[in-house]
């Protein structure tokens, strides 16, 4: 796959028209459950470990480098994030905050929006938000508030989407040097890594018609997607590393860094704590959000230090309106691949292969785009789209029924 979509996958494949499919550890099923909401366990063989979060935290505040996984839609994910960097704060003051959600070069925006100097608009704008990430700002606004009314330096860890997509096009060694942003060759992948990114990469094809067979793990395409997530993790491994180095106090002392980042670069320590080892990390934790409902056999020995139980809220509201589409990502937009039969797109006339160009007169640069406007869309009102058909562009107003 050749679009940074697909690279997004790791933490959590989207179909507009149905629910999210997530990686096998964090699927709910009718299992016994396991965890207790609201409190840490670590994954240790056919029981889930119960951990103190007083000595959870402890530990954790004397590594070098910690990570926190998410699944980007999930506000309490985000809220667990804060909570937990609070409490690493207040017992070793000396931080910084890396973000996945931010691209190399918004290095001074962040600067300048810690320093005080941004209104939060300006800060949004000036870091391209919507331009560089998919999901709403509302999502991510208290971490970013927090690191800020507390001084606490924050790190754009990503890579130009343009970089990534250039890459699962055409492998690293397809990209010349000075494409390259400054990243150095990541460490090879562990076996087990490169299992979950083949599974990943199948699902993809067999979503698209294309089934990927064992066989197929020399193929081009997937060895291109493989060289794309190891830079991408690559990346954020070398911007927490340099972050660190740069926010040393006058003594010499390095601050913790904690990464804020997709659950799929956390797993098993085979993304980016993999690639921090290799830069010469000498203590990673990774934690991890996972549903209080998550089975015993999804929490596998060593798929985190330590995980939170998030507790599940039982809703009896509707769910968020769908359209009833597959997306991919396009040079021009977002391309619909599928068009369920009596969906909502259907029945407002979006076709197969349209490309999504605006979303509410705003650009639609991912996928995410689209499904954050139609998981936000109140019933009983309407999204206006502008699209590109067979060459020729045309607007398009989805009215979503009201609610019943």
């Amino acid at each position: 796959m050749s679009s940074r979509s697909s690279l997004c996958a790791l933490a959590l494949l989207f179909s507009v028209a149905g629910a999210p499919a997530l990686p096998a550890f964090a699927q709910a099923g009718p299992a016994a459950q396991c965890l207790v909401p609201g409190a840490w366990a670590r994954p240790d063989g056919p029981l889930p470990q119960p951990l103190a979060a007083a000595g959870v935290l402890a530990d954790m505040a004397q590594r070098e480098h910690v990570l926190l996984g998410e699944q980007h839609d999930d506000m309490d994910h985000h809220r667990w994030q804060l909570q937990t960097l609070a409490a690493l704060h207040a017992q070793r003051a000396q931080l910084v905050i890396g973000f996945e959600m931010f691209p190399r070069r918004a290095q001074p925006v962040l600067d300048r929006w810690v320093a005080g100097e941004l209104t939060e608009s300006e800060f949004l704008a000036q870091s391209e938000w919507g331009k560089v990430w998919s999901m709403p700002a509302e999502l991510y606004l208290p971490l970013f508030h927090f690191a800020r009314i507390n001084r606490i330096p924050m790190l754009a860890l990503n890579i130009d989407a343009t970089l990534t997509r250039a890459i699962a096009e055409k492998g690293w060694a397809g990209v010349p040097e000075a494409q390259r942003e400054g990243v150095g060759q990541a460490a090879a992948p562990l076996p087990a890594y490169e299992d979950f990114l083949f599974e990943v990469h199948g699902q993809h094809a067999a979503a698209r018609g294309k089934p990927v067979a064992k066989a197929a793990r020399d193929d081009p395409a997937f060895r291109n997607f493989v060289d794309s997530q190891l830079a991408w993790d690559r990346a954020m491994a070398e911007a927490l590393v340099a972050g660190r180095q740069r926010h040393a106090d006058a003594d010499g002392r390095l601050p913790l860094a904690v990464g804020i980042m997709g659950s799929g670069h956390v797993r098993f320590g085979h993304g980016v704590a993999h690639q921090l080892r290799a830069l010469g990390a000498g203590s990673v934790g990774q934690l991890m959000p996972v549903g209080a409902d998550t089975g015993c056999a999804e929490l596998q020995p060593g798929l985190a230090d330590a995980v939170f139980a998030v507790p599940v809220v039982r809703q009896s509201a509707p769910p968020p309106p769908r359209l009833g589409v597959s997306l991919e990502e396009h040079d021009k937009g977002v391309r619909i691949a599928e068009v369920s039969r009596d969906s909502l797109a259907e029945r407002s006339g979006l076709r197969r292969d349209d490309i999504v160009t605006e979303v509410a007169g705003s650009a639609a640069k991912r996928p995410m785009h689209l499904i954050a406007a139609v998981r936000s869309q109140p019933p009983g009102t309407w999204l206006p789209l502008k699209l590109v058909r067979d060459g020729t562009t045309l607007e398009v107003v989805v009215r979503f029924p009201p609610e019943r």
